[in-house]
């Protein structure tokens, strides 16, 4: 039997007012000077100033950095890292999604260890833990508040970087869901749809263990049971708190058993035309799981009971088929567009997609090989 690891930050806050908890632990820690790390729309809600007062009334310096694009770019991560140096900030927050959770982490990475966000692409490169991290989470879908995972943009060669590395897991997760009752029910959807996209991946990959296993059959029950009403519905806490409780459960899901093609070439889209990560990944997970169906169609067929599919009688195969017409019934119902076309995505472009998405670290997990036409084949059939 091979040895295998489960990451997970040391300490996860869950619940409505966690947040409170979360800076009376930071004062535990000894922490004094914070770069918090956010986007653009959350600054202007005022959410960074709300945190950077929480943590004054504790004696602890917040520095805004609200640069962070919808994809982070290394241009981000650098003006981060610099604002930073020039403040001698001695820990990180991340407020908001994935992106902010990604570009922090790069930030933190790079401060602790040198050199450029490039340099750490791929698996376990750093040599040094990064600077302390604190994510605070506003969004329920990437999980990146507590994965191992940085996803940045390489603007140059217009593809994502996967930078998977045990020192960017962050020391503390926070999620409190009173700070997602305002996400509009777009971002909601597609947070949503990457939550369920990490579970099922992570429950056929080839990295899979009976822990992981059970962290995405339960994520996949709470999306299939909360997501439709936390996006009719989006002040719903409870729906918004099992939503958080899904995507975290995906998220120790993944963290450990990686992905598979549906990220990598999730990852090639959003590089390549700064596409929304969600709804690449939601308008991808069918056509993935179809071809996956092949080698995987009995763990398909868990995922359709997951999603509350009645599998008594269905055999491997029909069970894989149910689980497949489940996941685009839930995406419809939700409003993620049908194709890829509607996102602006050309034909002329998918061999260069295929040939990047089979570079793709996430790759390596899929439960079924591919080859480059049968990437374009995905593609094609997702148009």
């Amino acid at each position: 039997m091979s040895q295998r690891s489960f990451y997970i930050p040391a300490v996860n806050l869950m619940g409505a007012g966690c947040i409170e908890t979360a800076i009376e632990t930071m004062v535990t820690y000894g922490l004094r000077k914070a770069l918090v790390v956010t986007d653009g729309v959350l600054s202007r809600m005022g959410l960074g100033k709300r945190i950077v007062g929480a943590l004054h009334e504790k004696n602890i310096v917040g520095i805004v950095y609200d640069g962070v694009q919808p994809n982070p770019t290394e241009a981000n991560v650098e003006a981060g890292l610099a604002m930073l140096r020039a403040n001698d900030c001695d820990f990180v927050i991340s407020l908001g999604g994935g992106s902010p959770h990604d570009c922090a982490k790069a930030i933190a990475l790079c401060a602790a260890n040198g050199g450029h966000i490039a340099d750490y692409e791929g698996v376990d490169r750093s040599v040094k833990p990064q600077l302390p991290l604190i994510a605070i989470n506003t969004t329920a879908g990437t999980a990146s508040e507590m994965t191992r995972f940085c996803i940045i943009t390489d603007e140059k060669r217009h593809v994502k970087m996967a930078i998977v590395d045990r020192h960017v897991t962050p020391l503390l997760s926070v999620n409190d869901p009173t700070l997602m009752l305002d996400k509009p029910p777009a971002l909601t959807a597609a947070t949503g749809m990457d939550a369920l996209t990490h579970a099922v991946e992570a429950y056929v990959s080839v990295a899979a263990t009976p822990i992981t296993d059970a962290c995405a059959l339960k994520a996949v029950t709470l999306v299939a049971r909360n997501l439709r009403q936390a996006v009719a519905e989006g002040h719903d806490l409870c729906a918004r708190e099992q939503m958080a409780y899904a995507q975290f459960l995906a998220g120790m899901a993944f963290n450990n058993a990686s992905l598979g093609y549906v990220h990598a070439m999730a990852h090639q889209l959003g590089g390549f035309y700064d596409l929304p990560h969600g709804v690449c990944n939601a308008v991808l997970l069918p056509h993935v799981q179809a071809f996956n169906a092949h080698v995987a169609a009995e763990r398909l067929r868990d995922v359709a009971q997951a999603m509350g599919v009645d599998v008594t009688g269905l055999d491997a195969r029909d069970g894989a088929a149910a689980c497949i017409r489940a996941i685009r019934e839930l995406a419809a119902d939700v409003g993620i567009p049908a194709g890829l076309r509607q996102l602006g995505v050309k034909e002329a472009d998918i061999p260069t997609l295929a040939a990047n998405a089979l570079k793709d670290a996430c790759g390596l997990t899929n439960p079924r090989s591919a080859s480059q036409p049968e990437i374009e084949a995905i593609f094609h059939a997702a148009l």
